[in-house]
């Protein structure tokens, strides 16, 4: 791990689960942190944990002072909203100062955000993060980095302020690549969990000692580690949601149709969490897939 970086004037743009947390570490390193949040009820309850620091009410007003800013918002649209235009953070931004964007968005949009960062001499880094709201929390992220090996290091000792490793994995909008490898991995995972699971009740197993037992072979996974014994359970009211999965997996499928790539099995997991957002499982975990299977049985 990094040494304690300087403290430095940082911008954090969006405060949602993953962002608010996010921003908390930045201010418990030491670093001046000034937040914007679309809506600024969220921005004020920060500050108010943390008065020392500061709320702008545009992401330009948060970007004018800062050395690095980051953001960590929904979606394409949501990020070029806080980036460009007049109140956007790129038409605050001092010449030289760097911008690291946690989204999952495509990589389409963060080459598209690099050029024109470097075109008003500034610098820009995709960095999707794979540990959900837990490693948020706990500061554990795992960070995929496209952009200039030079801004890459520039930003690692202070985004370790919430990470437990970050890697630089290629030029602009190579982050956003590599996450989406790390989202189809879930994908799969998660139905081929959800189906063993459901095989071993149907077959009158119990469960949670299955997987006790094969969690110590070939079959472990963090997924069974983690989500194995809740899924079990039924219990779906955390972690990360299907909403979101299904944003991402979506970036994924437009990517491989863009490339040719065929994702067979990406596509139909995809499906499948279309028939869990139909049962009301919207905000469920990504787990939850395991209820289709019940509602299949009836």
């Amino acid at each position: 791990m990094s040494s304690t970086p300087a403290p430095m004037n940082v911008a954090f743009l969006g405060l949602g689960v993953m962002g608010y947390p996010m921003a908390r570490h930045l201010a418990e390193a030491g670093h001046a942190v000034t937040v914007y949040n679309r809506t600024t009820a969220k921005a004020e309850q920060w500050l108010a944990e943390r008065p020392a620091h500061r709320l702008a009410l545009t992401p330009r007003e948060a970007a004018a002072q800062a050395d690095i800013v980051f953001s960590c918002v929904g979606n394409d649209d949501d990020l070029r909203s806080v980036v460009l235009g007049d109140d956007g953070a790129f038409a605050g931004m001092k010449p030289g100062a760097l911008y690291v964007d946690h989204t999952t968005a495509s990589a389409d949009v963060s080459r598209e955000l690099d050029r024109i960062a470097r075109e008003k001499g500034m610098n820009f880094v995709d960095a999707p993060v794979s540990g959900g709201q837990a490693g948020a929390e706990k500061g554990c992220l795992t960070i995929m980095c496209g952009g200039a090996e030079t801004s890459v290091e520039r930003m690692r000792p202070v985004a370790m302020a919430y990470a437990q490793a970050i890697t630089r994995v290629g030029e602009a909008g190579a982050g956003q690549l590599a996450k989406m490898v790390n989202q189809i991995c879930i994908a799969g995972l998660v139905q081929a969990l959800s189906e063993a699971i459901h095989f071993g009740e149907v077959a009158g197993l119990d469960m949670k000692q299955v997987l006790d037992v094969i969690g110590k072979g070939a079959a472990q996974s963090w997924q069974m580690d983690n989500r194995g014994k809740t899924m079990t359970d039924r219990q779906f009211d955390f972690g990360f949601a299907v909403d979101w999965m299904r944003k991402d997996l979506g970036l994924c499928l437009a990517e491989a149709r863009r490339t040719g790539v065929s994702l067979p099995v990406t596509a139909l997991v995809d499906q499948f969490y279309a028939d869990v957002q139909a049962l009301g499982g919207n905000r469920w975990d990504t787990s939850s897939l395991i209820a289709r299977f019940d509602h299949l049985k009836r």
